[in-house]
């Protein structure tokens, strides 16, 4: 592994580490002031009060995730495999390569094999401070692996069957082997409203904000972000 390829894959690991901080909100005022005397913003994307306009991120707080992503990697860009590496260390008894993948080409909305720095907060601010119905726009555009508009049963099915082999095996209570298939199946019953095999965009909103048995199943995916 090169040089660049390390700080990289440590900037990344720190980047990860502050998202969790947004999180669970333990990235304090105060803590920002306090990164940011620490280490100069060498760099600043352009646009930067573009994007505090268009995310719900503010400034200091675009300041610090830029510093992370920038400085230790100065491409300005992360690609796949990075970004496999860095979801694993979050996940060390499971399989997160998968899941990765999804979200990667999720992030990855230009399809263009890497993703800057905008992509991340853009969908950051969306997962974290978006609306319920921002929320659920994401996370079907993340379902819909093939990006046709629809979801069909055998793309849900990859993507649960994903977040459970990320869970591995301390993954409590401990599941069957098909509860997988047995939530997809459920839960694609009542998405598929006029059952036609596919769920459309406006079937997964409403369903999704109509059963909250499922707004609770899709927490998981939040969680796991």
């Amino acid at each position: 592994m090169s040089g660049c390829s390390k700080r990289c894959k440590l900037g990344f690991v720190k980047f990860a580490q502050t998202i969790f901080k947004l999180i669970t909100g333990t990235l304090s005022k105060d803590k920002i002031e306090d990164e940011l005397e620490m280490t100069m913003v060498c760099h600043r994307p352009e646009g930067l009060e573009q994007l505090e306009a268009q995310t719900n991120f503010t400034k200091r707080e675009l300041q610090v995730l830029y510093r992370g992503f920038k400085n230790e990697c100065p491409s300005g860009a992360v690609n796949e495999e990075t970004f496999k590496q860095i979801y694993a260390q979050f996940f060390p008894h499971g399989d997160a390569s998968t899941y990765a993948h999804y979200l990667f080409n999720a992030f990855d909305t230009t399809q263009t094999g890497s993703v800057k720095f905008e992509d991340f907060v853009t969908a950051l601010s969306i997962l974290l401070r978006g609306t319920v119905h921002e929320k659920l726009r994401w996370t079907f555009n993340l379902y819909d692996i093939n990006k046709d508009g629809y979801i069909n049963k055998e793309e849900m099915m990859d993507i649960v069957k994903a977040i459970y082999d990320m869970m591995g095996k301390y993954t409590y209570p401990v599941l069957k082997e098909d509860t997988p298939r047995q939530h997809v199946d459920v839960f694609f019953q009542k998405m598929d409203k006029n059952k036609d095999g596919i769920v459309t965009l406006d079937e997964f909103l409403e369903s999704c904000q109509e059963d909250d048995n499922i707004m609770r199943s899709l927490q998981l995916f939040q969680n796991v972000m």
